[in-house]
């Protein structure tokens, strides 16, 4: 029998990708959530799949338990963030339902607190998983993928720079812009220290050349010092393809150190419409990057560069690979995992490559001196 879906924020940057790949697959009976009916309607038409159903759902207003209940999912997939503001009324409505549950959520909170449902979701025999995206989902499988190659894992530094005509959303600005010059904990020399939001930066390497990036927000800062007790050092940066846009991020950020901005991500729909006054420039090639730095098993120093490039716009096709991927395995009866937590270890890195087939996205392996 089929899956049933409810895709939660259908419509948007993420939600859409994630229904063109589900739709017309076999596995899966798709349903299209979200706010705005006329827009879920539009993107049914466009699919072409006469059997996707569509729903209005608003995760911010009343309880989704009764909309969820009345939808009878199997799985939810929830990508109407920006999750930082969000509690886990989805997830727990999945509970209610006898859902399994995967979200997008970048926010560090939220993804690390999952765990605080594990024992009710193990009782009810059921999987509820945050952050099946670029972070933690894909950088965790990297790393796991590397790590038998080192005696002793000392740092790890990964980043991400979208290219600039890549599309972007409400939920993915404000995202970015909630811990704009706020204070960050990370995990530095074996010892935990404060650093700010879009700060400390540096001209990070890609194989398509060098972009500017500074420190972010993610879940990656609070779980690999747990999950990878030997690293002594773990850094997570982002940035913008132009330097006009990341200058003015960090000026941004500025403000918010400073005090004179409260709440930057407020204005995120008003700065969002302003980038893309600039889309024009730049180009559509980002990419992602992991290194890892430590001594290999015999003792040497050894330092690993993982990359990934996004073309064409496929961008976008990344943080959302990880979710269909989950998905479909969770079709195929392949994930025996119940309980509830971060997108960690449940895919490998080649499941993973292999769900990029038939994008622009390319991957590899450099040696660093």
């Amino acid at each position: 029998m089929a899956l049933r879906v409810v895709l939660i924020g259908a419509t948007g940057v993420f939600g859409s990708r994630i229904a063109r790949r589900l739709a017309g697959d076999s596995r899966f009976m798709l349903v299209l959530a979200g706010r705005q009916r006329s827009a879920l309607e539009a993107l049914r038409e466009e699919l072409g799949d006469a059997s996707v159903e569509v729903a209005t759902l608003d995760v911010t207003g009343v309880e989704p338990s009764t909309t969820l209940a009345r939808l009878a999912p199997q799985l939810a997939i929830h990508t109407a963030g920006p999750f930082q503001s969000q509690d886990y009324r989805v997830a727990e409505a999945c509970l209610a339902c006898g859902s399994d549950y995967i979200d997008l959520a970048d926010g560090r909170d939220f993804v690390s607190g999952i765990g605080r449902l594990n024992e009710r979701a193990r009782e009810a025999g059921r999987l509820l998983v945050s952050g099946a995206s670029s972070v933690p989902a894909l950088s965790s499988a990297v790393v796991d993928a590397l790590l038998p190659r080192f005696g002793a894992l000392q740092s790890i530094e990964h980043a991400i720079n979208p290219g600039n005509r890549t599309p972007r959303g409400d939920a993915t600005v404000a995202s970015i812009l909630g811990y704009c010059g706020r204070p960050i904990r990370v995990w530095r020399e074996g010892r935990w220290q404060r650093v700010y939001g879009w700060m400390s930066g540096k001209q990070q390497s890609f194989s398509f050349g060098r972009r500017r990036v500074g420190v972010c927000e993610v879940p990656d800062l609070e779980l690999f010092p747990l999950r990878y007790p030997q690293v002594r050092t773990v850094m997570f940066r982002a940035g913008l393809e132009l330097p006009l846009l990341q200058s003015g991020t960090w000026c941004a950020a500025w403000l918010v150190r400073l005090g004179l901005v409260r709440n930057l991500a407020a204005y995120a729909p008003r700065l969002r419409r302003f980038s893309e006054r600039f889309m024009r420039f730049g180009s559509d090639v980002g990419g992602m990057v992991v290194e890892l730095a430590g001594s290999g098993i015999d003792g040497a120093p050894l330092r690993l560069r993982w990359w990934l490039d996004a073309a064409a716009g496929d961008g976008p096709q990344v943080p959302v690979t990880p979710a269909v991927v989950l998905a479909q395995r969770l079709a195929d009866g392949l994930v025996a995992a119940k309980g509830a937590q971060p997108c960690m270890g449940l895919l490998t890195l080649d499941q993973l490559v292999n769900g990029f087939a038939g994008y622009a996205l390319s991957t590899g392996l450099d040696v660093l001196d």
